[in-house]
């Protein structure tokens, strides 16, 4: 039963062009190309352990003490007083009503005031720390740099980077280097490696979105890879590795409170973002997948999927293209970069190349701190 369910799966007629075979793609001595192989599939798994591991220590030896020379402080958020009637409302509620506060400010003998501080300090109680999250920032910083670079020098002597059409002309009959598998293996790995972390890392309330989303990006990898699209994949990836850089650096600024460099690298997300998410992606890659594809093999039913999947892509591109555009409108409002950045900007990688924490309350909730504040004037020890 169950090699039957797997069978139709699997079926040729749906993941394969026509008069094609899994048998055709299958590595081997006497095939004219190296082929990829579907086993290979889980070999970022145990690569995703040593990126675990590699972040571990990192973080440790280099990024923590980078991040306290820098000034970051490692001080978590002060509990509330312990209070068995306010818990036990927190727990049925964490957004109090109106109408609830006052209630519990009868009750409980206390003003409004109080209340609304104990639920702030409780909805902060198991928040990462500013160090945490930089630690965290400058990791995948380092990534997203070392993985372009990577990429961009994989790929600079491959034809299909400067003529997409070659990611169809000869296909599925297209070979695999060794630089592309180790590309394809790393960046598998990476989210592999983001989807186990997440179960020891600080628990967010997007934890289920943020693990669906990795599990749709290795799903999209995987799938690619069996299918032999790895050419239109690798440009995918290098494609969005370049704005990732600037997503994560932008943050480690803020949290380091260097505001000027913070600015300077904000305006280059917007050029980055704009540029390649609704620039290149859709009138490039997409347009490709679409138009010039059709034209150049046969179409099969997997590929309308992966169509449809950058094109979904695309939507949620101009989604968070939305949320960079109003972050800009309150830096030139107010003259420089919100707090209000910190909290919509954790939205900006919930897409197939990133991983964001998403806590749209995460710096209003915290005692002297507003939506409105700025690290400028809250402190200005780093220019």
């Amino acid at each position: 039963m169950l090699q039957r369910l797997v069978q139709a799966f699997w079926n040729e007629d749906v993941w394969l062009p026509p008069n094609t075979t899994w048998a055709d793609l299958a590595p081997g001595p006497e095939k004219a190309v190296v082929y990829t192989d579907h086993r290979h599939v889980f070999v970022p798994i145990p690569l995703a352990l040593v990126f675990i591991t590699l972040r571990y220590l990192l973080e440790r030896v280099i990024f923590a003490p980078f991040g306290r020379y820098l000034g970051i402080k490692d001080r978590k958020p002060k509990n509330p007083p312990l209070n068995p009637k306010l818990e036990a409302a927190y727990k049925a509620n964490p957004r109090i009503q109106q109408q609830q506060l006052c209630a519990l400010a009868k009750q409980l003998d206390m003003s409004e005031r109080q209340i609304e501080r104990w639920f702030r300090r409780r909805r902060c109680q198991h928040k990462p720390s500013t160090l945490v999250k930089f630690c965290e920032n400058v990791f995948k910083c380092s990534f997203y740099i070392c993985n372009f670079i990577f990429g961009l020098v994989v790929l600079w002597d491959k034809d299909w980077l400067w003529d997409i059409d070659q990611c169809y002309i000869g296909y599925p009959h297209q070979g695999i280097t060794n630089d592309v598998w180790w590309y394809y293996m790393i960046s598998a790995a990476f989210y592999w490696s983001l989807t186990i972390s997440q179960f020891w890392d600080v628990r967010r309330k997007d934890f289920w979105q943020m693990f669906v989303h990795h599990i749709a990006t290795i799903a999209l990898l995987s799938f690619s890879w069996v299918c032999n699209l790895h050419r239109i994949g690798t440009l995918v990836l290098l494609l969005h590795d370049c704005a990732d850089i600037f997503v994560e650096s932008v943050k480690a600024a803020k949290y380091a409170r260097y505001q000027k460099l913070c600015d300077a690298l904000f305006l280059g997300l917007i050029v980055m973002w704009i540029g390649t998410r609704v620039g290149i992606f859709p009138f490039y890659i997409i347009w490709s997948t679409s138009i010039r594809a059709p034209m150049l093999l046969p179409m099969f039913p997997a590929y309308y999927i992966f169509n449809s999947l950058l094109c979904l892509l695309l939507v949620l591109h101009i989604v968070w293209t939305c949320l960079i555009l109003q972050i800009a409108y309150y830096a030139i409002k107010a003259g420089q970069m919100k707090d209000k950045y910190d909290s919509n900007t954790n939205d900006l990688k919930n897409y197939m190349d990133g991983d964001v924490r998403s806590s749209t309350s995460e710096l209003s909730d915290s005692p002297g701190h507003s939506n409105h504040s700025s690290p400028t004037r809250n402190h200005t020890k780093h220019e």
